[in-house]
C-alpha cells in the first residue's frame, strides 16, 4: 500500500512516471466519518461504490460498513475488527489500531460528501487511464484483421461507459425505485389529459393509442414505398423536438412531453430534410420549394419559418452507409454532446452489420441490426423510431394492408419491437386501378377516389404496453404532412 497519498503505481503502457490518481488520505477520512456517524452512508453510497476506492482495504472497509448498516448493526472499530481479524492488509498496518486512528480526526464528518465526491471523480480518472492503456495495446496489435472502425467503435463505448458510471440505470432497482418511475410516469400522462406519459409524436390519435413515445422502446414504423414513411417520422420527429423547444421557453417547472431529435438519415440528405419541414411550416408545396417555383410572399413565410426554427434541437446526420456499431457510437456521442432524448433511423435495411459474415446471411445481419437498436435504445434510456420495408408479398394480395408476417427479412424486427406500426394509403392502391375513361366503372372510380383523397392509417399491429388497433389520419401529399382526422379522433375519445 502506498503511504503518500499523492504517489500511485505506475501504470503500465503509458509511460514511465505517470502514476494513478488517487488520494488516500481522503478515503481514510471518509471511512472514519462513516465509523462516527453512519448516518452519513445514506446519501454516499448513492455514488460511492467499494470499487471507487484506490486501495483495496479501503473499499473491503467501506463494503462491510455498509453491509452492517444495511443489516441495522453499528458500524464502528469494534464491530469491523472481527469481520478484519484475517486481513493481511490491514495486520500489515498495525491492525485494530488502524480503524480507531480512522476515526480519530474529525474532518470527515464536516466535509464527508466533498470527500466522496473526490474519491468518485478520482476513480473516472483511473478508468480513462485504463481505457486510454487499452486503446493503446489495441491499436498498436496487428496480429488479427485491421479494422480501425470497429477499434474506434470500441474505444468509444468504453468511454461512454466512463461517462455513466454513477447513473442508477445500469444497476438492480428496487421495486420501490420502480413504482415511483411508473407513478411519475401516471402523473405526467394526467397532466397532458390522460393521453401522454411519453414523448409526443404531434399526432392526438397515436398519442391516445399509445401514450406516446416511451424510454427504452424501439417503436417500427413500416410501410410499403410511396406510403409516406418518411414524411410521418419526420413528422412526429419535428413535433417533439418543438415540444422540447417550446416547453423550454414557456414554462419554468422544467417539465416537457418533448425532446431534442437525433435523426439518422441513410436515404435522404440532410437539406432534403430540411425542406421537407420547412415546406409543411410554411405551407408551401414541397416540389415547388425544391425547384425554386416559389414567389416573393411564399419566400418570405419560408423565412420567416426558418427563423423560427433556428433553435429547434433537431440533429441530422446524413452519413450514409453506416453500420449498426457506427451508428450507435454516433449516438451515444450526440446524447452527450447535444442532449439528445430520442432517435429516428431512416431506415434499417441501409444499416450494415458488423462482421463480414453477417453480410452472406441477410436475415443474420438484420437480426444483429435489430437487436443492436433496441440494446441502444435500453443502455441511453430513449426512445428509438426505426423505420423499415414490408416485403413485395403485400402487393400480391388484394387487401393492400399490411401484416406483422410483411415486415421484410427477419422476424426479429417483430420479436425486438416494443411497438410496431404500419402506414397504409389506401387512395395510392386505389389510383392505380384507374379503368377505362368513360366506362360506368370510371365514374365510380372516380368518386371512390374522392372519398379516399387526402386520408391514411397507421395500423399498430403490436403494442407490449397497450392495445392494437388502427388510427385514421390525414395526408397531405404537397406538404408531406400528416395529421388527425379530428372527427374520427373525438369519436374514439379524443379531447
Amino acid at each position: 500500500m502506498a503511504t503518500n497519498p499523492n504517489v500511485a503505481s505506475i501504470v503500465p503502457g503509458v509511460g514511465q512516471g505517470q502514476e494513478l490518481p488517487q488520494n488516500l488520505d481522503a478515503e481514510s477520512a471518509l471511512l472514519g466519518a462513516l465509523m462516527l456517524d453512519n448516518n452519513l452512508a445514506g446519501d454516499i453510497q448513492m455514488k460511492l461504490k467499494p470499487d471507487h476506492f484506490f486501495e483495496p482495504l479501503h473499499a473491503r472497509l467501506y463494503e462491510k460498513i455498509l453491509h452492517l448498516i444495511d443489516k441495522g448493526m453499528l458500524a464502528n472499530p469494534v464491530t469491523l475488527r472481527p469481520l478484519f481479524s484475517d486481513d493481511p492488509a490491514l495486520k500489515d498496518l498495525g491492525g485494530p489500531a488502524y480503524l480507531a486512528q480512522m476515526t480519530e480526526g474529525t474532518a470527515g464528518l464536516i466535509a464527508a460528501r466533498d470527500f466522496a465526491n473526490q474519491i468518485y471523480d478520482l476513480a473516472l480518472l483511473r478508468a480513462l487511464v485504463t481505457v486510454g492503456r487499452d486503446l493503446v495495446t489495441s491499436a498498436t496489435d496487428t496480429s488479427e484483421d485491421v479494422d480501425p472502425q470497429a477499434k474506434i467503435g470500441e474505444a468509444e463505448m468504453a468511454l461512454y461507459k466512463v461517462a455513466e458510471q454513477g447513473e442508477t440505470g445500469g444497476t438492480a432497482r428496487s421495486f420501490t425505485q420502480a413504482a415511483t418511475e411508473a407513478v411519475n410516469m401516471v402523473a405526467a400522462a394526467l397532466k397532458t389529459g390522460g393521453n401522454l406519459s411519453g414523448l409526443t409524436t404531434g399526432l392526438k390519435g397515436i398519442d391516445a393509442k399509445t401514450g406516446g413515445m416511451h424510454r427504452s422502446d424501439l417503436v417500427i414504423l413500416a410501410g410499403r414505398p410511396a406510403m409516406g414513411k418518411t414524411a410521418l417520422a419526420t413528422n412526429m420527429a419535428f413535433s417533439c423536438a418543438k415540444r422540447f423547444m417550446d416547453d423550454a421557453k414557456n414554462r419554468s417547472d422544467g417539465e416537457t412531453a418533448g425532446a431534442g431529435v437525433g435523426f439518422f438519415s441513410l436515404e435522404m440528405s440532410a437539406d432534403q430534410l430540411a425542406t421537407r419541414i420547412l415546406a409543411e411550416q410554411a405551407r408551401i408545396n414541397s416540389e415547388d420549394l425544391r425547384m425554386g417555383r416559389i414567389n416573393q410572399s411564399q419566400f418570405r413565410d419560408l423565412s420567416r419559418a426558418a427563423a423560427e426554427l433556428t433553435e429547434l434541437p433537431l440533429h441530422i446526420d446524413d452519413t450514409p452507409g453506416l453500420t449498426i456499431a457506427a451508428l450507435r457510437s454516433r449516438a451515444r456521442r450526440m446524447k452527450r454532446q447535444k442532449g439528445v432524448g430520442m432517435f429516428v433511423i431512416d431506415y434499417l435495411q441501409l444499416l450494415q452489420g458488423t462482421s463480414r459474415k453477417s453480410a452472406e446471411n441477410r436475415v443474420q445481419e438484420i437480426s444483429e441490426i435489430t437487436r443492436g437498436l433496441k440494446t441502444l435504445a435500453k443502455e441511453l434510456n430513449v426512445p428509438v423510431l426505426a423505420l423499415s420495408q414490408l416485403s413485395r408479398q403485400v402487393e400480391q394480395r388484394e387487401d393492400k394492408r399490411p401484416q406483422l408476417s410483411d415486415l421484410r427479412e427477419s422476424g426479429t424486427i417483430e420479436q425486438d419491437s416494443d411497438i410496431v406500426m404500419f402506414v397504409y394509403r389506401e387512395e395510392y392502391y386505389h389510383a392505380q386501378k384507374k379503368p377505362e375513361d368513360g366506362s360506368e366503372k370510371f365514374v365510380q372510380w372516380q368518386e371512390k377516389g374522392a372519398e379516399l383523397r387526402g386520408l391514411a392509417e397507421v395500423i399498430i399491429a403490436k403494442q407490449r404496453h397497450g392495445a392494437t388497433g388502427i388510427v385514421p389520419l390525414t395526408f397531405e401529399a404537397q406538404y408531406t404532412r400528416f395529421g388527425d382526422r379530428h372527427d374520427d379522433y373525438v369519436a374514439a375519445g379524443g379531447h
